[in-house]
């Protein structure tokens, strides 16, 4: 395992700051939103934190999440202080195709912190931003561009949220199950840059940072690789004429 640099041994002291304070006040204390590097710092930190858990970024198959540090003695209810943000073009006939990097650039330009947002998903009918609850008002009233595009940014209801992600299928024919062998395939390079890939600490399973290149896949693992995207890995579908492993698999884009 690496090294830790400087600010992630800070960061790693903070996790164990707030497990106390949690603990000490008999309060949950709430992590910022972190990304999947953060979390697997989070992660390695288990003996030393003082209390219990759980993470959350505001929807089933959240990549960025906080933390809530839960006390033993914990005596009332709680919720995770993340708002879903709808956001809408004003004129659809003249609505440009936006990215994620469009969104993620007009939420940055408006002076918020990338801690202080979640996941953003986008899709032909809306984009849906999740945030610190004490952000959303803000947004909602200074998010009204993105790029060249007018847009109305509301408080999401529940029962209007589609959070289905988009996919696409995909098959492809590997050597072994192993990790390297499978990334190689998803991300249609060689498996010697898989290996540097996973080494260099790029490929997350289920969330959590791999290193091993040898780890076998199993079936529905969610396989998220830094700065390419996130995929399902749903099998191995029989052999060819040569022995190799037909798989089957999902990206979500």
């Amino acid at each position: 395992m690496a090294e830790m640099t400087r600010d992630e041994k800070l960061l790693a002291k903070r996790f164990i700051d707030l497990s106390r304070q949690a603990q000490q006040k008999n309060i949950v204390v709430f992590s910022e939103f972190l990304n999947l590097n953060e979390l697997n710092i989070f992660r390695r930190q288990g003996p030393e934190l003082c209390c219990d858990f759980v993470l959350s970024g505001g929807y089933e198959l959240s990549e960025r999440q906080m933390i809530a540090f839960l006390p033993d003695a914990l005596c009332y209810t709680w919720k995770f202080p993340v708002s879903c943000l709808k956001v809408t073009p004003v004129n659809k006939k003249f609505a440009e195709e936006l990215s994620h990097r469009d969104v993620l650039g007009s939420l940055m330009n408006l002076g918020l912190e990338r801690s202080r947002l979640g996941d953003i998903l986008v899709d032909e009918h809306a984009i849906y931003v999740f945030c610190h609850e004490k952000n959303a008002k803000y947004i909602m009233e200074e998010l009204t561009r993105i790029r060249h595009t007018t847009v109305c940014t509301k408080l999401a209801e529940p029962g209007e949220i589609s959070l289905e992600p988009k996919k696409e299928s995909g098959e492809g024919i590997i050597t072994s199950n192993r990790l390297d062998s499978i990334i190689a395939c998803l991300c249609k390079i060689s498996r010697s840059q898989a290996s540097q890939w996973i080494r260099g600490g790029r490929v997350f399973i289920n969330n959590r940072e791999i290193l091993q290149t040898t780890y076998e896949c199993k079936e529905q693992e969610l396989i998220s690789v830094r700065s390419l995207g996130r995929f399902r890995f749903l099998g191995c579908r029989g052999e060819t004429r040569k022995g190799r492993m037909k798989i089957q698999y999902e990206k979500y884009i």
